[in-house]
């Protein structure tokens, strides 16, 4: 039986900090480009997003930095740890790609690099992924999510037709840390702060209060596992959206890392799928 070829990675690209900006005290906006970049190939989804790949306790990799080989040849200790961010934006004529960080200070992994990011620095990433754009067809579309959405559904609004109709739901922590986003006449943008409540609650809230308008919707949730999963049932079994009508997941769960949210992922799926289908 002939050896089956070794499966071929995606090539890691090396992208270099142009610049730096507090949006707000927890945003951190990250610019980066570089040659590798230069055949970034994004701008079909307003989801994108890249996995960035940071050394295992802060060490370094032997060039050219291949990432398949040093799973292949290191201990798992030793592989880059990877952190999925939604791309905010990318300007293919001038290379530049724009990521939003949440930041708390000292805590997590991607937050604290971007807190301390500098013009000159270098960072690897793969991709991009990605799978939503609003439908130009629909009749109105529904956006709704946490900071960690907050990027993709800027990107949406973004998007959006001029004669688009949509409600579009960012749940922060307080006043502090809204935005300032574009977006056509005829989306309704509403900022939901949190405070001492539970992350989510406000938007499971809201979306639950709102009136829905006639004809096709296309959504766009995501946000904590928690909140998205109450979101898809009342979504699921209380609107009937259709599945493919629907763009949902959860990008991170509380009390998990991005690692231990992975590992789990595929199995809180199938518990949500089963929970939240309607009946039939």
């Amino acid at each position: 039986m002939a050896e089956r070829p070794r499966r071929q990675a995606p090539r890691a690209k090396r992208a270099r900090v142009l610049r730096t900006e507090r949006l707000t005290p927890h945003m951190i906006r990250v610019v980066l480009g570089g040659a590798d970049l230069e055949d970034f190939a994004a701008g079909e989804y307003t989801d994108h997003y890249v996995k960035l790949l940071f050394p295992a306790d802060g060490g370094a990799y032997p060039e050219p930095f291949d990432p398949q080989r040093i799973r292949e040849e290191r201990p798992r200790a030793e592989w880059p740890v990877m952190r999925t961010y939604t791309v905010r934006r990318w300007d293919a004529r001038s290379c530049e790609l724009t990521l939003d960080f949440v930041h708390h200070g000292d805590k997590g992994l991607a937050g604290p690099w971007a807190a301390a990011a500098r013009p000159g620095d270098e960072i690897y990433l793969s991709g991009p992924g990605g799978g939503y754009a609003p439908d130009p067809a629909a009749d109105w579309h529904l956006l709704a999510g946490d900071e960690s959405a907050l990027p993709a559904i800027a990107a949406a609004l973004e998007n959006l037709p001029p004669h688009a109709r949509a409600h579009a739901f960012i749940e922060v922590a307080g006043p502090e840390e809204e935005q300032k986003l574009e977006s056509p006449a005829g989306a309704a943008v509403t900022w939901l702060h949190r405070g001492t409540e539970r992350v989510g609650a406000p938007l499971v809230r809201a979306v639950a209060g709102l009136d829905f308008p006639p004809g096709d919707v296309h959504a766009f949730v995501h946000g904590e596992a928690g909140a998205v999963r109450e979101l898809r049932r009342l979504l699921r079994r209380e609107r009937g959206i259709a599945l493919e009508r629907l763009s949902i997941s959860g990008y991170w769960r509380l009390g998990l890392d991005e690692d231990g949210w992975q590992s789990t992922k595929r199995e809180w799926n199938r518990e949500t799928e089963q929970q939240t289908e309607p009946a039939g």
